[in-house]
Formats: structure tokens, sequence, C-alpha cells
């Protein structure tokens, strides 16, 4: 069937321009992209979808998820964690290997595309370990990974500690052609920690987690990046300092680049106050100046993506005492309006903060997505920008329901999910996937 989405505005984060325009979509692709009333529907058979008042943007690509499978179905699966990608927008996402048991061999990885195969719904990438086990020690067969289908390693979830492996992993992974994803932290320095160190730790009592504990690991990454001329990317920024790193990188033209996620640019340290564990996060939400920092990251180019680090949790790891609850909240339906949010404060113009949750990562990963031209697979999501709604518990599809901002007024909504030319979730609809 032939598809035709006709006067939407259609956005595009490469050349960074929005301008109405119609989509001709057939066997999956874009066909053709058009003035509005240029087109005519001669034969009656096409598929009409009428984007009149909303955004046409290519599908967000996603590079820091958690899915939680194997091992912890009961946070989140590939098919539950899908669902909510689909719902907020995201076509593809790679997911981090910190499952159980790690995804440092060629049967897990093989394994996440079946159940993505399965699931049918958003395009699933497989991130692989860096060490086995992520134990920090020996490289996994990074050349059998990427084979079997990893698109980039991590241990995200563990800082690698010794300098050597970190070293030895970027000069294999660049020969093998994959990105290293480095979660920087100083763990002798955050181990102890349950939020950011600062006045309201001290306020209320909890240990803190300073952001040396970030920034030392971030200036290691750029030091091996440097001597090896190998690339980098830093996951969740947080910091200040670390921005100011990761400027000076770019302008000696060392091959960095870095995400941020959007609770690090829309809430402060403030939120742990009432000992909310939905707030409680690694790294840690930091402070007032630290969110200005990361805003200013973004605006500059310094950051290059925004990704959700969506972390799933049940309410058995986050309804205990703040001390004994877990890291993490999940993101992949709130990612797209908090993000609009920063184009409302001028932070950001629409085209690049699009192309920081599409087109870049899509590059830094070296997969297929992040544009809207012809010839290209038809990813795709039609957003409302201006919808106002209060985020409820029974609007999220996640299997787990730990978000601060359950309760919260969000502004902008995906109202359909499009992979491949097929339509795989739209509002108020039922839909089974590709």
């Amino acid at each position: 069937m032939i598809t035709w989405i006709k006067s939407g505005e259609l956005v595009d984060p490469v050349q960074g321009v929005v301008e109405k325009a119609d989509l001709i979509i057939e066997r999956g692709k874009i066909s053709k992209i058009l003035p509005p009333g240029v087109f005519e529907d001669r034969e009656h058979r096409l598929r009409v979808i009428d984007a009149s008042g909303r955004l046409v943007i290519p599908g967000l690509v996603d590079m820091h998820v958690h899915l939680r499978e194997p091992g912890h179905e009961y946070k989140e699966t590939i098919e539950t964690g899908g669902r909510a990608a689909v719902a907020g927008g995201v076509t593809a996402l790679a997911c981090m290997p910190n499952t159980i048991p790690p995804n440092d061999s060629r049967s897990v990885t093989e394994f996440v595309l079946e159940q993505s195969k399965r699931a049918n719904l958003a395009r699933v990438y497989p991130i692989a370990a860096i060490t086995m086990g992520q134990k920090g020690e020996t490289l996994t067969e990074f050349g059998d990974l990427k084979e079997a289908g990893a698109v980039a390693v991590s241990d995200d979830g563990f800082p690698v500690v010794n300098s050597e492996v970190m070293r030895r992993a970027l000069e294999y992974a660049n020969h093998q052609g994959l990105v290293v994803i480095s979660h920087s932290e100083d763990i002798s320095l955050s181990s102890a920690g349950m939020m950011h160190e600062g006045v309201v730790s001290t306020r209320i009592g909890l240990p803190g987690i300073p952001a040396a504990s970030e920034e030392i690991m971030i200036f290691r990454e750029i030091s091996l990046a440097r001597l090896t001329g190998c690339p980098v990317h830093i996951a969740h920024v947080s910091t200040a300092g670390s921005v100011e790193l990761i400027r000076r990188a770019k302008d000696d033209r060392i091959p960095v680049t870095a995400e941020t996620a959007p609770h690090y640019f829309s809430l402060d340290h403030n939120a742990v106050m009432g000992y909310d564990t939905n707030a409680k996060v690694k790294p840690p939400l930091r402070t007032k100046d630290d969110v200005f920092a990361i805003k200013k990251g973004l605006a500059e180019g310094v950051i290059d993506v925004i990704a959700s680090d969506h972390a799933p949790h049940s309410p058995l790891e986050k309804e205990l005492e703040f001390d004994k609850a877990a890291f993490g909240m999940i993101g992949l339906q709130t990612t797209l309006p908090l993000t609009l949010q920063l184009v409302r404060e001028g932070i950001l113009k629409l085209g690049e903060a699009i192309r920081k949750l599409s087109y870049n990562p899509a590059s830094i990963l070296e997969v297929s997505g992040g544009r809207l031209v012809e010839g290209v697979q038809a990813d795709l999501a039609l957003i409302d920008p201006e919808y106002e709604y209060i985020l409820k518990k029974e609007d999220i599809l996640s299997k787990s329901k730990n978000s601060p901002f359950i309760g919260k007024a969000l502004r902008g909504r995906n109202e359909m999910t499009m992979v491949g030319g097929k339509i795989v979730w739209e509002r108020n609809k039922a839909h089974s996937g590709r």
C-alpha cells in the first residue's frame, strides 16, 4: 500500500529546515517529498494521513536504553521497552549490556536481536560489553560481537577502571569499526554516594557523589583518545566541569562525542528533597549551575546527543529507603516533550533538537535513521508539539513506572510512529508491530 502523509511540517535535522511538505511512502521507503498540493491521488488506492498541525520528524534514535532482558524481565522486556519506545516516537534504540548474563558473547547478542524480531516494534541495536562479565579485566571478542550484530561496546553501569584495558579497548574497537561508550565514574569517589555532593545532600543527610567522580574519568578518556587517536563517546554527561573538558577536547580536535539525558537539563538536586527515590540516578542530578552548563553545552554543540538513559526498576527496587533504592529512572516516553521544552526556552532550534535525538546518534553508531529524504526507510513520527497534559502512570507503557515526571505537566506529544513504512503505534489505536 502507498501512504500519503499530507500537510505536515517536515523537520529536516540535517539541514535544520522546517517546512510544510507531503511524503509519499512506498515499499517501506520515502519515495517522494513534495510541496503541498502537488501530488494527486488519481487511483484512490492510497492510505492518506492528514498531518495538518503536526510535525513530521525522523523517528528518534535513542542510543542509551536499558531493556533488562535477559535476566530482569520483571523490570522490562525487549517487547515492553519497544512498546514504550514507539509510543515516545523512538523508532530505533541501542540497548546496554548490563543484563544477566551480560551481553559479552555472541549468543546474548543474537538473543537480543531475536527477541527484537519477535517484538516487531522499534529497531533494536545491541551494545556489547567491553570486558567479560563487565568486570573491567579481560576484553570481550569485539570482532565476533560485531559479526553477531553489536553496534558498539560499553561496560555501562560500571566504569572500566584499568586505564590499560581501556586503551586496548579503544584500539581494538577502532580496528573493528565499533564505537566505545564510556561510563565515566571514579568509583573510589562515588561508591558510598546516594546523590550529588553539595548543599542539598548536607541538608538532608545523604552521602554525596562529587562532580569530580565524573570529571576525572572523562579527563582520562579524553587523554586516551588523544594518545590512541581512537574515538570515544561519553555517556550521560551531568556536570559543568565535564562540559568544559569535552569542549576543550573538541577544540583540540580529539575524537570525542558526548550525550546527556533529559533529566540533567530538566531537574536539579533539589528534586531529591523529600527523598523521592525516582529522582535517584547515576550520575546524580546536579546543581542549577550544572543544569545551565548542560543547556549551554547542548546549544553550542559540545554535547552531540540527547538520550533517555531509560533505566526501569520495579517497586521492589524503588519503594525502599533512599539509601537502599536502586539508581535510575525511565525516560522513553518523556525524552521528546522534555527536549521540546529546550526549543521553547530558545536553547535549541527545532531542527537542532531533533538532530540531537535522531541524526547524531545514528551517525555516531553508524546505523540507518535520523533523516527524512527520498530513498530512505520510512522511520518517522508525527508530533503535536503544543499538546499539554499531565503524565499519568497509566500512560506509561514500560513495565516499570519509576519516573519523577509522573503527575507533572508536559507539553508536546507523539501521535503516531512508523517503522519501515508500517504504523507500529498510533494514539488510541492498537497495532501489532511491523
